[in-house]
């Protein structure tokens, strides 16, 4: 398939999610509780998409078997990214908008309340600071500089799970398994720096 026709048949899938999210406000089917599981589900598929960017080098570095290899996801992977970066907006308007209603003056009370927004802050920041540099003109501009700030994503992505694993009020399933996930896309990267 051309990488035109990929990329616009990945752009689709990657907005499937919010599609079903906006579907199920309009038909309301979100539960007893509509402004959390919005909140919930933005928050989920920015990690998802977090986890999926993540997976591309892995994939293509270890899948190869015959004609059958990941290398084509490469060249997607700052749309992948992007859309990490999309769901994550999305997730704190989320918040700001069904949770604190625009009054930012519960802000302070919220950060008491509910501490994991802390590690969600700078996350943030570091997303868009990545989306903002992701264009071919600001990795000419950076130089060296744009690789060293690219790996912020994996700060991003421990601080994502640290995020997860702070609001964890009884199952610790989904944040051990989000762990698992997490260090079997570090690790490898780890190896490979350790090797260089």
């Amino acid at each position: 398939m051309p990488v035109f026709w990929r990329r616009v048949l990945i752009f689709f899938l990657s907005l499937i999610p919010l599609a079903f999210i906006a579907y199920k406000t309009l038909v309301n089917q979100l539960g007893a509780d509509p402004a959390k599981t919005i909140v919930l589900f933005t928050g989920e598929w920015a990690i998802y998409f977090l986890f999926i960017t993540l997976a591309v080098t892995p994939l293509r570095r270890f899948i190869t078997y015959k004609n059958f290899h990941f290398r084509w996801l490469q060249i997607h992977r700052r749309m992948l990214g992007l859309f990490t970066l999309f769901y994550a907006v999305l997730h704190v308007l989320a918040f700001l908008v069904f949770i604190l209603g625009l009054d930012l003056s519960r802000f302070g009370k919220e950060l008491v309340e509910r501490p994991y927004i802390l590690v969600t802050i700078p996350a943030v920041i570091l997303l868009v600071a990545l989306g903002v540099t992701s264009t071919k003109a600001m990795m000419r501009r950076l130089g060296k500089n744009w690789i060293r700030l690219h790996r912020c994503i994996y700060l991003i992505a421990v601080l994502a799970w640290m995020h997860v694993f702070m609001q964890v009020r009884s199952s610790y399933f989904e944040a051990v398994l989000f762990g698992v996930i997490l260090l079997s896309l570090l690790l490898p990267r780890l190896y490979w720096a350790l090797r260089k």
